[in-house]
Order: structure tokens, then C-alpha cells, then sequence
């Protein structure tokens, strides 16, 4: 998601926010771009892999912000921003993504407050 008020014609990083928390994008925080602008971020990537290992209910489905498709599936909903969700999928392929990074050493198994 793009801060209000972004120039679409000069987007800088810190106009780049994170769909689940709204932190901006700076250099030292991973952060994933899904479709049409969505992103998430390192820190919120790690707490959504965490809870879509647990157990979910049957019969849950999500829309899922970062692919904008209605899955069958479960989805994580941030807490503080209940429209953002992101499905069991987009979560996966985010991590993977990001621990081949050589730009970071992010895991989706270190602490949740990390980037």
C-alpha cells in the first residue's frame, strides 16, 4: 500500500507501507510485494507463518490481499488492520523468497519483532 498522498510518478520507499501494519519501507526491513501495490513485511510475513501452522478450523477461506483471489484455504488477519489478509500460499512463497534473499538474513523461524 502506498501512504495518502503519494505522487504515483515519484513513489520513494518511505511512501511504501506494509498492508498489515502500515510500517513504512525502509532499508533494513524485508518486505514483499504482492498484486497491485500490496505489501508485507518481514516482521508481520514471520507472526502470519506462525499462526497458519497452527491448526485451522475446516471450511475457512480468505481473500487474500497480496494475490486477490478468494482461496479455500485459511488466511492470517491482521490484528491491527482486520482487511489485510494473507492467505496460506502467499505466506509460503513470501518466506521462501525472502530466506533466499541475499540481501537479508530473515527466517520465518526468529523472533517475531525482527525484521
Amino acid at each position: 500500500m502506498h501512504r495518502p498522498g503519494t505522487d504515483p510518478d515519484n513513489v520513494r520507499m518511505e511512501d511504501v507501507l506494509c498492508d498489515f501494519c502500515h510500517r513504512p519501507w525502509v532499508e533494513q526491513i524485508p518486505m514483499i510485494e504482492g498484486h497491485q501495490g500490496s505489501v508485507i513485511c518481514g516482521r508481520c510475513l514471520r507472526v502470519a507463518i506462525a499462526e497458519l501452522s497452527r491448526e485451522a478450523p475446516k471450511g475457512t477461506e480468505c481473500h487474500c490481499t497480496m494475490c486477490l483471489e478468494q482461496r479455500d484455504e485459511p488466511g492470517w488477519q491482521s490484528p491491527a488492520h482486520p482487511d489485510a489478509v494473507v492467505c496460506r500460499r502467499c505466506a509460503e512463497q513470501a518466506a521462501t523468497t525472502l530466506e533466499r534473499s541475499p540481501d537479508f538474513q530473515w527466517s520465518r523461524s526468529g523472533e517475531p519483532g525482527e525484521g
